[in-house]
């Protein structure tokens, strides 16, 4: 990697990293002495945040760091301002191995001796991507990339580059990835993720193919989307993870307009608090995807006329007949705040909406408060897809069933529970369930059998040892309390207290079911339910 000693080399807000680590990447935010250190230093704010100080030293504010240690001096020998495309081009796909790529190729052999690994095919590998004018896809990430280099050079060296990646380089000039998309006429896909990018969108020209833009980690807000949209007149896939973004700032309108081919648009990790502020996204017409993982939402609702025509206010441009989010068919909300039941249902009123992400939110952890997994399927009416498993027809019609009885136990001595429950008539009725009538046996009043369900019992505790799953006719009003205790007999238990977990279908993990007071029928269980007995550590 190139490097350089002289101190003009640098400048103010320049993209710098180390010259041992193309990793470590920073903004020069100083030039110049430290008091009682000779010479020339640069004061460097480190991405990572992980340095000496915040910008002063001794006493004295060389410069402002974001955080209490993300600063630090360095002398000018030990930065690099980066190298050109096609310089890294070279390193990454012209350049022999290393002696330290060789070493890492091998492995251990039974007696601790290493066996060199050939690879299969490995020198047509070589060949192949040693003919750069034949690449048709590229990552040159974290290689210290700065600048295009000379004119012409990239469209002459890859002319056939469909798809790049530059993730994690010094590039910061809108100018400077104008040049390179210019020179690469077949480019659909660009990844400049971890590229702090200037505010300010000058010298980039319309990217006329550009499909797929990756700008996560850049520093990028909403305005400066706005100025791209009329740069990007194809683009399908836009990605926007981590940038902090917290509100979607239009400049002549409350509704986001254009981005007519826009299918994905990923705006994961950031601030976003407030659904009024997605609901200008609700009439971008082709998009099918929206992810919003990770924000601090805490209420989602599907919005009327009414509030789309107080949102738009007098806006002539506003199409009346514009259905919200009439195309979407994808909305990831997984680690929000969302603890609302009229949330989840709201859902099933978006029109194409199938595959929805909840996990990760209060309302979809019954450890904290929330509903499982078969509430959810039975709640949302289309769902085929819920946090990232099928929903099987199986899955969804024994899950409406279990819900309805789930909601008819609660009906009794509390009629008002149904109106939280919207859809309850419509699948009491859709199933034929009736109403459980009691027989009257020698000790009065009893419920039919109907009201025992069939539970596994699978230990997976390493004390209780290996032992055959039990299946158990337990009645629905059987208190986690009362499970734990019957385990205790079941599996010959003195000294060990169970751990209960409830294993569900489609839940990559069992849910921990630890509030001795809820009933089966509260907690999710159902018939040919498994729970898994653990032991408290």
């Amino acid at each position: 990697m190139q490097s350089s000693s002289d101190s003009s080399t640098f400048k103010l807000d320049q993209r710098v990293h180390s010259t041992n680590d193309p990793r470590r990447v920073g903004t020069v935010k100083y030039i110049g002495p430290v008091e009682g250190h000779p010479g020339t230093w640069v004061g460097v704010d480190w991405d990572n945040g992980e340095a000496k100080h915040d910008g002063s030293l001794n006493g004295i504010r060389y410069f402002e760091a974001r955080s209490q240690l993300s600063g630090s001096f360095v002398r000018t020998q030990n930065l690099s301002a980066g190298i050109s495309f096609i310089e890294a081009l070279y390193i990454r796909y012209r350049d022999q191995p290393t002696q330290e790529d060789e070493d890492e190729m091998y492995v251990l052999s039974a007696s601790n001796r290493r066996v060199s690994v050939q690879l299969v095919g490995k020198e047509k590998i070589q060949d192949k991507l040693s003919r750069l004018e034949e690449l048709t896809g590229a990552s040159l990430s974290y290689l210290g990339v700065s600048n295009p280099g000379s004119p012409n050079e990239i469209s002459t060296i890859v002319p056939n580059l469909k798809e790049l990646d530059l993730t994690g380089n010094l590039l910061s000039e809108w100018k400077d990835v104008g040049v390179i998309c210019e020179q690469l006429p077949s480019l659909v896909a660009l990844n400049l993720s971890n590229n702090s990018m200037s505010h300010e969108i000058v010298g980039l020209p319309e990217l006329k193919h550009i499909h797929i833009l990756v700008l996560n980690n850049t520093g990028i807000n909403w305005t400066q989307i706005e100025v791209l949209q009329d740069l990007l007149p194809v683009i399908e896939e836009l990605h926007l993870m981590g940038n902090g973004i917290n509100a979607i700032q239009t400049a002549s309108s409350s509704i986001v307009h254009g981005f007519d081919s826009l299918r994905l648009l990923n705006l994961e990790e950031n601030c976003i608090a407030e659904w009024n502020e997605i609901l200008k996204l609700s009439h971008l017409r082709s998009l099918e995807e929206l992810h919003l993982n990770k924000n601090n939402l805490n209420q989602i609702f599907y919005p009327d006329h009414d509030i789309i025509n107080k949102m738009v206010g007098g806006d002539e441009s506003h199409d009346q007949s514009c259905i919200p989010f009439q195309n979407l068919r994808c909305l990831l909300l997984g680690g929000n705040d969302i603890e609302d039941l009229a949330s989840v249902d709201s859902l099933n009123s978006f029109p194409k909406l199938i595959d929805i992400r909840l996990s990760e939110n209060p309302i979809a952890d019954p450890g904290r408060g929330g509903i499982p997994r078969f509430v959810l399927v039975a709640r949302l009416a289309r769902v085929e897809i819920l946090n990232g498993s099928e929903v099987s027809t199986r899955e969804r019609k024994e899950s409406e069933i279990r819900y309805v009885r789930l909601v008819m136990s609660k009906l009794h001595g509390n009629p008002d529970e149904i109106k939280q429950h919207p859809r309850f008539i419509e699948l009491k009725n859709f199933l034929g369930i009736e109403d459980e009538r009691p027989s009257v046996g020698t000790t009065g009043p009893q419920k039919m059998a109907s009201g025992l369900l069939s539970v596994t019992l699978k230990s997976v505790a390493p004390s209780i040892g290996e032992k055959p799953p039990l299946t158990k006719k337990l009645p629905s009003a059987t208190t986690i309390g009362k499970l734990k205790i019957l385990c205790e007999t079941f599996f010959k238990l003195r000294s060990i207290r169970p751990k209960l977990f409830l294993q569900e279908e489609g839940s990559p993990l069992p849910i921990l079911l630890d509030d001795e007071m809820a009933t089966l029928m509260d907690v999710g269980i159902g018939n040919d339910s498994t729970v898994l007995v653990d032991e408290e550590s």
